[in-house]
């Protein structure tokens, strides 16, 4: 039972002069520090301890998991259950929340609820269509969709009210993502589509797959031209990068991901590899490499499914946290840091919190 002279949770925890939440994301990204998420696979169980075990693999190298929301219209443990249980125990998380299966009702509630819980990052989304998951006969609700959530909850943060007009005693502390795929075309409406993400309310943006560098230069060299890269208001940006399996699941990923583009080149190092996962897991490295050092780019979102194992593996290997390690819940003393670090638990924190 909690008491009125107790904090709350998330709520007694300072935001620092220019950022809109207490979450250790934005302090890293505001820092100047070189961002690395990633996310777990939600399972298909109601025991917390599976959560549990699955964010323990990144402990110590990555700045924050996203919690998928029923990714590809599948039905697993929901985003808002995940974030609960991780950031009970210290782990900084992404909320993201899918259109396809609530209506603005249900969806500034349960905004509500995830940041009374800890949750400081949310990631607005359309999501899938429900034909292409195990739902199919589902009834998809899509009352609003990613640009219009990032309104909304703009809105329920900054101006105190839900989109009803009715006022919020305590507005949610979120710092507010969306998702954008440069690699679609029309190639040159992209940036434009981000612009008006960041409009809306985006601070920072997760990429689909990156396997064309020269590609994502071009997109990032527009998006500077339209101002989004700089000042107190810029866009932090983040790629989508992660292991290939073998030649084969690339040219399933190509023909069957949206927007995913992978080059005859990339597949057929992979053919030519004596160990294709191997060599998919030193191709991601390469990348990682080569995205570090584009302009503008703030850091990597790390896709590794049912190979999370390796996420350390190439964060280790690729030298990219430059010595930095990011807090996770058995790192020592984590209450004696320097509370303006960004890998900071907040000296006010016990641990639920971001």
């Amino acid at each position: 039972m909690k008491f009125d002279d107790e904090p709350v949770p998330g709520y007694s925890l300072p935001i620092l002069p220019g950022h809109v939440s207490p979450g250790r994301l934005e302090r890293v990204l505001r820092a100047g520090k070189f961002a690395i998420t990633s996310e777990i696979d939600p399972p298909d169980s109601a025991d917390p301890g599976e959560v549990l075990k699955r964010a323990a693999i990144f402990d110590g190298y990555v700045d924050a998991i996203n919690a998928t929301d029923g990714s590809g219209a599948h039905c697993h443990m929901s985003s808002v259950g995940v974030c609960s249980l991780l950031t009970r125990v210290g782990y900084a998380t992404i909320l993201q929340i899918s259109c396809r299966d609530r209506n603005r009702i249900a969806m500034q509630g349960e905004i509500l609820g995830a940041a009374a819980m800890g949750a400081c990052n949310l990631l607005c989304l359309t999501g899938d269509g429900v034909q292409a998951g195990d739902h199919p006969h589902a009834k998809p609700v899509f009352d609003l969709d990613a640009m219009s959530l990032l309104k909304i909850a703009r809105g329920m943060r900054d101006e105190h009210r839900f989109e009803s007009g009715r006022r919020i005693d305590t507005p949610p502390r979120i710092f507010l993502g969306a998702a954008t795929n440069p690699f679609v075309p029309p190639l040159e409406w992209r940036p434009h589509r981000l612009a008006k993400k960041v409009a809306a309310g985006a601070q920072f943006i997760q990429t689909q797959y990156c396997f064309d560098i020269p590609r994502l230069r071009d997109f990032m060299l527009k998006v500077n031209d339209l101002g989004l890269l700089e000042g107190p208001d810029r866009v932090f940006i983040l790629p989508g990068i992660g292991p290939l399996a073998s030649a084969r699941s690339a040219r399933w990923i190509r023909d069957n991901v949206p927007g995913v583009h992978i080059s005859d080149g990339v597949i057929a190092r992979l053919e030519g590899a004596a160990n294709q996962k191997e060599e998919g897991k030193r191709l991601c490295m390469d990348l990682l490499h080569q995205i570090r050092e584009i302009p503008g780019v703030s850091g990597a979102h790390i896709m590794a499914y049912r190979q999370e194992h390796t996420v350390a593996e190439i964060i280790e290997a690729t030298g990219v946290l430059e010595g930095r390690v990011p807090w996770y819940p058995g790192r020592d003393n984590p209450v004696e840091l320097n509370p303006e670090s960004p890998d900071a638990l907040p000296q006010e924190a016990e641990c639920l919190v971001e």
